[in-house]
């Protein structure tokens, strides 16, 4: 893209354009990925009926595989063998949908408020974003680059759960509402952990100086942390079997068995007697 100099009529290169130079090489089609994000999610577990025919479901994997290498290809990837690196993800795909049927089940089995494991398969946003985690999870091992992220970008407007596609999480992990969740990069996770809304497991620290050293908290197994609560540092532990409540802060470790609440002081007035008008205007 070039402009004229009006002094002399020459041409020159837009100062914009020399600036986004760089970017302009990268030519991604993020609507596409959501997308695919959204069949591989229905493919994985036959949502639609027409996966009950063999040769349907078989046709849509091929389709799937192409699209990833697609998507590989797009993000002008440093991947030395795409194809390899597609069908290792493709053979892996088996042990990552028996982890989602445990975080299924798990699900279910915890909401009184379910009424059947297919609710919680197409209704509950906790579920579709840790689907889509543990498949961004996979790729961020292989050292896919961009895509993971894209991946967990893309579950993170849909559901408002933010989990970074490093993150190390174990079985029967179980987010129940989930809006506003977040998870870090370095963090770790057990196994048969519960999160509610608004956790955040989170670093101390955003400088780049620290983008090699674990920054987010480790949580042990069977940990239920309750809404609102917030766990920082890369050196925190929270131990097996502690019961984190909420509106808490957190900045240091935990031990094993606890119990970890936050008290409030509510007040309950008569509002006839109340000292104070509650009508007022600024």
């Amino acid at each position: 893209m070039t402009t004229i100099n009006n002094e002399t009529g020459q041409k020159i290169a837009h100062p914009i354009f020399e600036h986004n130079s760089a970017f302009l090489r990268l030519s991604f089609d993020r609507e596409r990925l959501g997308k695919w994000a959204d069949d591989i999610f229905q493919w994985l577990f036959c949502i639609h009926p027409k996966y009950e025919q063999e040769e349907i479901f078989l046709t849509k994997e091929l389709d799937l595989k192409h699209g990833l290498l697609q998507f590989i290809h797009q993000t002008q990837s440093t991947v030395k063998n795409a194809d390899k690196a597609v069908n290792s993800f493709f053979n892996r795909l088996p042990d990552i949908h028996t982890l989602l049927i445990s975080d299924l089940d798990t699900m279910f089995n915890s909401d009184p408020a379910a009424r059947s494991v297919h609710e919680v398969l197409l209704a509950y946003p906790g579920f579709y974003a840790i689907s889509i985690y543990r498949i961004a999870h996979e790729l961020w091992n292989s050292k896919v680059p961009v895509l993971p992220r894209l991946l967990a970008e893309y579950a993170h407007f849909k559901t408002g759960i933010d989990i970074h596609p490093g993150a190390t999480i174990g079985e029967r992990f179980l987010i129940d509402h989930g809006t506003g969740v977040v998870i870090g990069e370095t963090c770790n996770i057990g196994n048969d952990v519960k999160i509610y809304q608004g956790v955040t497991l989170g670093a101390l620290s955003v400088s780049r100086d620290h983008a090699e050293i674990k920054r987010h908290p480790t949580i042990g197994d069977r940990v239920v942390i309750y809404a609102n609560a917030t766990i920082l540092g890369g050196s925190t532990e929270i131990g097996n079997d502690s019961v984190i409540g909420g509106n808490v802060w957190i900045t240091h470790s935990i031990p094993s068995n606890s119990l970890v609440f936050h008290k409030s002081e509510i007040i309950i007035k008569n509002n006839s007697t109340f000292p104070e008008p509650l009508n007022f205007i600024i």
